[in-house]
């Protein structure tokens, strides 16, 4: 074989067990596996907490059922980021192994300065990583015609080491027959987020 093909051989070789570590590496997200030893929690505002749905339409509802894990709902229709600071204490005091933070829509619909709400979350973030919980972080879009939000929420989690599911309501929001009003979800519409949620959150589930 001539030297050319030797080197060009020697060379896929060693991207291809390159790709085949990288394929095989766990994500390197904080506190994966948990911690802490609690059940879930949903921590966040009216998204969080169904409004819109009947009972058992809400998204945490929904994705226990499909995840066959139990998730306490604690998300308060209104509150913005400072809200949720204020009353993390009860949320760490469950230990949380996993914790769904929706917070931010408020933040926007109030006019509250991003680099606010940001920096709130990010303290959210360390709050419940110093828990021992594994953050799952939903991505709520600006209010606008364009969403200046998505590229934050890439940011903060990239930062922080946390999964992101970015714009939980893409494909929903603007579709009458997902929504329940011009802001929320009905049952059928949560649901499409509990689907978002169960297909980033199934092949980790093994270690949550």
């Amino acid at each position: 074989m001539r030297r050319g093909h030797w080197l060009l051989l020697l060379t896929l070789l060693l991207v291809g067990g390159w790709l085949w570590l990288r394929a095989g590496k766990p994500p390197s997200y904080v506190n994966f596996p948990p911690k802490a030893t609690g059940d879930w929690v949903a921590f966040g505002d009216s998204l969080t907490q169904g409004y819109g749905a009947n009972e058992g339409g809400d998204y945490p509802a929904q994705l226990a059922k499909t995840l066959r894990v139990k998730i306490r709902n604690l998300g308060v229709p209104g509150h913005t980021t400072a809200d949720g600071l204020a009353r993390i204490d009860q949320a760490i005091q469950l230990q949380p192994r996993v914790v769904l933070l929706c917070l931010g829509g408020n933040d926007a619909l109030r006019s509250i300065p991003s680099e606010e709400t940001f920096a709130n979350l990010g303290t959210l973030i360390d709050r419940f990583h110093q828990g021992g919980s594994f953050v799952v972080l939903l991505g709520v879009r600006s209010v606008g015609l364009t969403d200046k939000n998505a590229k934050r929420f890439e940011q903060l989690a990239k930062a922080k080491r946390v999964l992101l599911v970015p714009n939980i309501l893409d494909g929903i929001l603007f579709t009458p027959k997902l929504m329940s009003d011009e802001v929320h979800p009905n049952d059928q519409g949560y649901a499409r987020i509990a689907e978002k949620l169960e297909a980033v959150l199934l092949p980790l589930l093994p270690k949550l």
